[in-house]
């Protein structure tokens, strides 16, 4: 049976000025589970009116496309409260890693943790992104830094996506630190990566991209590009942490592999946004971080717009830099502090988030795209880049059916 909505206001946003039907109507359904879809999008006046249907007006709501969270890392154990309390007193992030704190000390919690362990815990953080639209989450592995643990951690995430009505699409992010027992040879480890865990990653299909962190405290250029090389080998798309504390390079290396995106970008050069337009590499701004660490330098923003980059925006939902599992807040970050719309900010969870994952089934309202849909209550779509921590979500539709969460 199909779903039509009606008496609802949408913004579509694959147009300009947000691609708004005004007094528009959906028709949902026409697949099996898991793959029903938009089948017709207008204004109401042209609904067609054959076949089996169960009609709901939407009271003069407005729709918009499902959120989409493009890059977390919501899997992980332990607490790094006393961290951020310690900063606020004036300890540097050295200081607190040097005394056993920073990553490692998730790295710690995360490896002794059971895999239901970390899936009671981040089970709470996708309902509380669900509970605000997002229909799509981006989860990385990365706290685990051995095979097993990074085994695990993916595990964990396909669990929560199988577990929910959201879809959850997974990353492999082994090469997120570098781990004590290789700090004194991290190419071992790069090598441990590359012939152990990604073709097993890979033969259990447990991973749908590869990510790594290049950064003068992380990984080198030369060290991520055999990595990604590996990925090609194994078919797997790539993503990239680039340019966030220095301009290492990072934005044109992900030009050159064909990277789905580039992400944090504070310190990218132009030719690196050169790169990056050339390419179609999608940019992910990640404000949370850029707040939570105090950084002064913002992405190249103007010039992302002048060169056509697709500008992303996320949580990076995570315990020691950006502790926000809200995307509605991730969006009024990037309309404050980097000067975002609330076009961008909405085109940024929906329609680039998608491409930023490579999806091409959702991020807009359109025929043919998957059901996803979030009903609002507001006047207008700019409000939900303009209220902060106001719950405007009146319902979320995933698959073409109503999501409790």
């Amino acid at each position: 049976m199909d779903l039509v909505l009606t008496d609802l206001h949408v913004a579509t946003m694959a147009g300009p000025g947000y691609g708004v039907i005004e007094d528009g109507a959906i028709v949902a359904g026409g697949g099996s589970a898991g793959d029903r879809r938009i089948r017709w999008i207008g204004p109401r006046s042209g609904l067609p009116g054959d076949g089996a249907v169960e009609t709901r007006s939407l009271g003069g709501r407005w729709v918009t496309p499902a959120l989409i969270d493009c890059h977390t890392h919501l899997v992980f154990a332990g607490d790094r409260s006393g961290e951020f309390e310690q900063r606020l007193g004036g300890a540097t992030y050295e200081e607190i890693a040097r005394a056993g704190g920073g990553i490692l000390s998730t790295v710690r919690a995360t490896r002794e943790a059971s895999a239901d362990e970390l899936y009671a815990a981040a089970l709470p953080r996708v309902q509380a992104l669900s509970a605000e639209g997002v229909g799509t989450i981006e989860i990385k592995s990365g706290y685990g830094l051995d095979v097993e643990s990074e085994l695990k951690m993916l595990s964990v995430a396909r669990r929560l996506g199988e577990a929910t009505a959201v879809t959850v699409r997974t990353s492999l992010l082994a090469a997120h630190a570098i781990p004590p027992e290789y700090e004194r040879d991290p190419d071992a480890y790069v090598d441990l990566i590359c012939d152990e865990l990604m073709p097993e990653v890979a033969a259990g299909k447990l991973a749908d991209a590869v990510d790594a962190y290049c950064e003068s405290i992380a990984f080198s250029a030369e060290q991520v590009s055999r990595l990604f090389e590996r990925a090609a080998d194994l078919g797997l798309p790539v993503r990239l942490h680039a340019d966030q504390l220095s301009d290492g390079g990072g934005a044109a290396l992900a030009a050159r592999f064909g990277a789905l995106s580039a992400d944090h970008l504070e310190y990218t050069s132009p030719g690196g946004v050169r790169a990056m337009a050339d390419s179609g590499v999608v940019g992910v701004l990640l404000p949370g971080a850029f707040v939570t660490l105090g950084e002064t330098q913002s992405p190249p923003i103007d010039a992302m717009r002048e060169r056509g980059v697709p500008i992303a925006i996320a949580t990076d939902c995570n315990p020691g830099t950006s502790p926000i599992c809200s995307l509605r807040s991730a969006m009024m970050l990037a309309a404050r502090v980097f000067g975002l719309t609330p076009e961008e900010c909405l085109a940024g969870t929906t329609r680039e988030a998608a491409r930023a994952l490579g999806l091409d089934d959702r991020g807009t309202l359109e025929a043919g795209k998957r059901a996803d849909v979030a009903v609002w209550d507001v006047g207008h779509p700019r409000e939900l880049a303009y209220w902060f921590g106001t719950p405007q979500l009146a319902e979320l539709i995933l698959d073409g059916q109503t999501t409790a969460f």
